[in-house]
């Protein structure tokens, strides 16, 4: 196969995926109450609201790597890959739904826009013990976004929620 088809094939599979979790995150927050969404439901487990601004900040992290330099209103909550902390109130999910809104369309155009040259360039961050490039941790968020709505779609369950509606 033709590297320039791979890659086309490559990018188009990030970008559908991509395309898909920007529809589904508003869907999979849609209606829990900002009470709700701080209740780790007396387990050490993330809440709603850390999963949903650990996504915006993967987001924002995201756009970085593609060149973009923006930051979301809680940066300072989830800078460095923050787990979560106990005893602070974290952003409500309209605020973080506007960050995800306002870094998606940006992203995208950016990503759909890479070349073969783009994704072979050594990964962002620097993961220690790894020698990713920058395709392999587009991959890494993009699936790591697919656990996190998960996650939040269980909360949903077990929150007495309507299971989350998929996008059309």
């Amino acid at each position: 196969m033709q590297e320039k088809t791979l890659v086309k094939r490559s990018v188009d599979t990030l970008v559908y995926l991509y395309d898909f979790h920007t529809k589904l995150y508003p869907n999979v927050i849609e209606g829990i109450s900002d009470k709700d969404a701080q209740n780790r439901i007396n387990t050490k487990a993330n809440h709603v609201a850390w999963l949903a601004g650990s996504l915006v900040q993967q987001r924002y992290e995201m756009a970085n790597a593609l060149g973009i330099d923006l930051k979301p209103s809680s940066y300072e909550l989830f800078k460095n890959n923050k787990g979560i902390q106990d005893g602070i109130q974290y952003p409500s999910l309209a605020e973080l739904k506007k960050n995800w809104e306002a870094v998606s369309d940006v992203s995208r155009n950016e990503l759909a826009g890479l070349t073969a040259k783009d994704l072979k360039r050594p990964d962002p961050f620097g993961m220690p013990g790894q020698d990713l490039t920058l395709f392999d941790v587009l991959a890494f968020i993009i699936d790591r976004e697919s656990y996190c709505i998960g996650q939040i779609g269980l909360y949903r369950r077990l929150m007495g929620y309507d299971a989350v509606k998929y996008p059309d």
